[in-house]
């Protein structure tokens, strides 16, 4: 594959689109979202403008398609952030102009359902960034976390180097957004026990590749991932789980599939996400939270050992649906250092 094309970087006093690529939630649940975009003026120093669907709720993929279309080609909008996921943006890619897109790159950042478009971007040769929503990550109780603050200004204003650090401490549990004391306090921390190294032998450099689980499971059904042979062979595998908390029998599923479709072995390296382990339909002791964490590690290395024994992997990465979450570039330069337990990716 040809080199990765970055896209010019905002700087503070610009412009930037926050867009509902997937869900209107922000019309739903306007305390988050205001509070994300307040921090995106005061402590970013950027201006965000809405589109037509940002707020709307049951848009149709068109409109949603055509919103992208008007941030990316707009030359005052300088990188463009979803306002939050939700789980039918894989309609809206058939509606997308990939050249329009390819003659307007801007970096773009989002997560979960977001994986959709940071993969169509991917294949088109330009990178974007796994994390950074306006409802979860900029609209956090009480202030951003720093770890996240700091990842997220990297990539939205800088180029070059940045390396991961693991966090101490993690959360998530999650307070009702409909409820304006949510917002009172920062949320309750619990420890963190650091990065899990499997394999850790050896240096791997290579593009990253990758997003949330479930939603690249449904690309792959829908036949939305592009895969000519050895298209993977030097890139770095991401991934990690949703609010929806998958079980570990149907990760191993999903795994396996991928393995049998011969794309898991492509990968040399595996960053796994720290697996989200509560929601308010699953609300787990601590217990259960470390059951449950273990279980999906047990259900990867499970699917590893059968298609892919020589991947290294990292094991609960601050990446996707944890707090505090860092931003993985998709499509950009990841080097996943064994042997000195290092994380450095390119932004």
């Amino acid at each position: 594959m040809t080199d990765p094309l970055y896209p010019a970087k905002p700087r503070p006093g610009d412009t930037v689109a926050v867009l509902s690529p997937s869900s209107g939630l922000p019309g739903l649940i306007p305390l988050p979202y205001e509070l994300g975009v307040r921090r995106l003026q005061d402590d970013f120093g950027l201006r965000a403008v809405e589109y037509p669907t940002t707020r709307k709720m049951g848009a149709t993929p068109g409109e949603r398609a055509a919103d992208i279309h008007a941030a990316f080609a707009d030359p005052e909008i300088k990188a463009v952030i979803a306002s939050i996921g939700g789980d039918d943006q894989i309609t809206v890619l058939p509606h997308l102009d990939p050249d329009l897109l390819r003659a307007h790159p801007k970096p773009f950042f989002g997560y979960s359902d977001n994986t959709n478009l940071l993969l169509f971007l991917r294949n088109l040769g330009i990178v974007g960034y796994h994390g950074g929503s306006v409802m979860v990550e900029l609209g956090r109780p009480g202030a951003m976390h720093p770890l996240t603050a700091d990842s997220f200004r990297a990539a939205l204003f800088t180029s070059g180097e940045y390396e991961l650090t693991p966090s101490r401490s993690c959360r998530d549990v999650d307070r009702p957004w409909d409820d304006p004391h949510s917002f009172e306090s920062e949320p309750e921390m619990e420890r963190a026990d650091g990065w899990s190294w499997h394999n850790a032998d050896r240096v791997v450099e290579g593009i990253g590749w990758g997003g949330n689980l479930e939603i690249i499971s449904w690309l792959l059904m829908a036949d939305r991932v592009v895969q000519p042979a050895d298209t993977h062979a030097r890139s770095v595998l991401f991934l990690e789980t949703s609010e929806e908390m998958p079980r570990a029998e149907e990760v191993y599923r999903i795994l396996r599939n991928m393995g049998e479709r011969g794309l898991l072995q492509q990968f040399p390296a595996l960053l796994m996400g720290r697996a989200k382990s509560w929601s308010f339909e699953n609300r787990f002791d601590a217990g259960e939270k470390v059951r449950f964490r273990r279980q999906q590690r047990e259900a990867v290395l499970r699917a590893l050992r059968e298609y892919a024994p020589e991947t290294m992997v990292v094991f609960d990465v601050d990446l996707g649906h944890t707090d505090p979450q860092l931003v993985v570039p998709v499509g950009g330069r990841i080097r996943v250092d064994g042997p000195a337990r290092r994380i450095v990716v390119t932004y």
